[in-house]
């Protein structure tokens, strides 16, 4: 009798192992990125800054099942929770994208345009199968009103477990910035979904509210036996920047661009490729510029403050555009160090005139620093996980580096003379 019981039971058992793998094989199937079950709500929300973001701003967001009607919903934000009553909605774009190929995601944007200046808006977005929370965010002035914001060198290694206690201690030190501003290396390989899950996972609710500025570092570029091939796929569906850059090049979209922002113009550019044709177009870009501050962002710094690192090229480029045309401050990462000059104008030490050239770094991976430019240097450091504010007001820039752990690592001003 109990090797009859135990002949039927195993029959039953090897059944069901049967039915499970079987069911097992047909989710992982029909299963989104790292296996996850296909959903409709909207994931990955990211403001992004327009050209003009007095009076619009970008939202790119995702999904990981096809919906219907993607759309964002846009009021006038209030105390009252009545504001829902004014909301409008707009149909957003969508493009799909295989994960590795494979796994398909759905990636939704849209450009919030008509907007008042110096006005808080709220915003969700999603579909009828599923919609976000609602999130603010604050249009800027048309004038030249006192503002800060972050700025972040690379996060890349170990995002979610070392960089999430910068990105919160950013966000407690200036919970007022008008945006965030990431100098590239976002990740360590830019073709791995699993690392911008962990950007995203580490900044938490921040980019819904705060817009957010990037540009691309060399970590973002896809690579075979060492040889780049390109802008990684991921960089402009995740993303929604102005597409004002060099004319012509599709390579360079969405990866440099310029933005005003009150009173200051803000250049993104790509160091990765296609220097020569941004240094014709930067010319152009700073000449007509009649903003008082001008901070021009780029991930390979030209003045490197890594051991065995240089880039000479990027220096003969660059560095006479922006003492021509009086460039305040140059912003960079790369190098995995941090590295501050004092005023620079024709590779030399000034005070009266010339730019500052700051290199840093937000992630755990650090560097030996360099003695190549050490003339030049102000403050250099390693070993520290770093973020920076900056506030303008007026004639007068302030600029603050904070340690991880809240204490003041560097500072210095700026001043604007008639």
């Amino acid at each position: 009798m109990n090797g009859l019981r135990t002949k039927i039971m195993g029959a039953r058992a090897g059944a069901g192992m049967v039915a499970f793998f079987l069911i097992f094989a047909i989710c992982v199937a029909c299963a989104g990125p790292a296996g996850t079950a296909p959903s409709s709500r909207p994931e990955r929300i990211i403001l992004n800054p327009t050209q003009n973001p007095s009076t619009s701003m970008a939202v790119t967001w995702r999904t990981t099942d096809a919906v219907k009607k993607p759309q964002a919903q846009i009021a006038v934000a209030s105390a009252s929770p009545d504001f829902i009553d004014d909301a409008v909605s707009a149909p957003a774009k969508t493009e799909t994208i295989k994960i590795d190929g494979v796994n398909p995601v759905y990636y939704h944007s849209f450009v919030f345009e008509s907007l008042k200046p110096s006005t808080l808006y709220a915003y969700r977005v999603g579909s009828p199968a599923g919609w976000s929370e609602w999130n603010h965010f604050r249009t800027a002035s048309e004038s030249a009103e006192p503002f800060s914001f972050v700025y972040l060198g690379d996060p890349q290694n170990e995002i979610e477990s070392m960089c999430s206690r910068v990105f919160r201690k950013a966000q407690m030190k200036a919970p007022d910035a008008a945006f965030w501003l990431f100098v590239g290396d976002i990740v360590n390989n830019g073709e791995n979904d699993d690392e911008w899950r962990e950007f995203y996972d580490a900044v938490g609710w921040i980019p819904r509210s705060i817009p957010m500025i990037l540009l691309p570092g060399n970590h973002e570029y896809k690579k075979t036996a060492g040889v780049s091939e390109g802008l990684t796929y991921l960089w402009r569906p995740q993303f929604t920047f102005p597409e004002n850059g060099p004319a012509g090049l599709n390579e360079l979209k969405e990866a440099s661009y310029f933005i005003d922002y009150q009173g200051a113009l803000f250049v993104t550019l790509n160091g990765n490729e296609r220097l020569e044709e941004q240094a014709k177009w930067l010319k152009k870009v700073l000449a007509d510029n009649p903003r008082k501050w001008t901070i021009v962002s780029i991930h390979q710094p030209f003045y490197s403050t890594a051991g065995n690192r240089d880039n000479p090229y990027h220096k003969m480029l660059f560095t006479d555009i922006f003492d021509k045309y009086g460039v305040d401050l140059v912003l960079q990462g790369h190098d995995h160090t941090y590295g501050r000059t004092h005023r620079v104008f024709k590779d030399k030490k000034r005070k009266d005139k010339g730019s500052v050239y700051v290199v840093t770094v937000t992630g755990p991976k650090q560097y030996k620093p360099s003695e190549l430019y050490k003339d030049l240097m102000a403050k250099t450091g390693t070993q520290t996980q770093l973020f920076q504010v900056i506030r303008i007001d007026g004639d007068k820039l302030a600029y603050e580096s904070y340690a991880v752990t809240g204490e003041l690592f560097d500072s210095f001003e700026l001043a604007k003379t008639n």
